[in-house]
């Protein structure tokens, strides 16, 4: 099983990191936040669009290694249609997951590729920068950081 997941996160993490589908700086956003982690080097701005109390869109750009890019562009899919306490939420179970490697809760499904950055303990800042932007957009910060 642990040998599926790693390659399940090692193919995600190339693809999503290289061609990234929800890499853009959206036209209309009422959220935003730049994340920045100091000790690599990696940079994220998330851009959050709302309708009707909930996540409509979630945008970003990135420069930073594939883990962060891979994990702001799956974060942008999971929270599509969430209220900004589910979100921070998911959030936190990402976190959870990303740590031990555990999480089989429905919610997750979108982000267990990323579940297998618990082989790779130096990598849950670079995966959780994305997390940390979103929850500064929401509570209105303009900037977060993952140290």
């Amino acid at each position: 099983m642990f040998d599926e997941l790693r390659d399940l996160y090692d193919s995600v993490i190339l693809e999503r990191g290289r061609k990234p589908r929800n890499g853009t700086k959206l036209a209309v956003f009422d959220a935003e936040a730049k994340g920045d982690n100091p000790m690599c080097g990696d940079r994220v701005h998330v851009f959050v669009r709302h309708e009707a109390g909930r996540i409509a869109e979630l945008g970003f750009a990135a420069r930073g290694c594939a883990v962060s890019v891979a994990a702001a562009d799956l974060m942008a899919e999971a929270v599509s249609g969430l209220s900004d306490s589910e979100a921070l939420a998911l959030g936190n179970s990402f976190e959870k997951m990303t740590k031990t490697g555990l999480g089989d809760e429905q919610s997750l499904a979108t982000l267990r590729p990323m579940a297998g950055v618990a082989a790779y303990p130096s990598r849950i800042k670079c995966a959780m920068l994305p997390w940390v932007a979103l929850a500064a957009a929401l509570a209105g910060e303009g900037t977060a950081s993952s140290e």
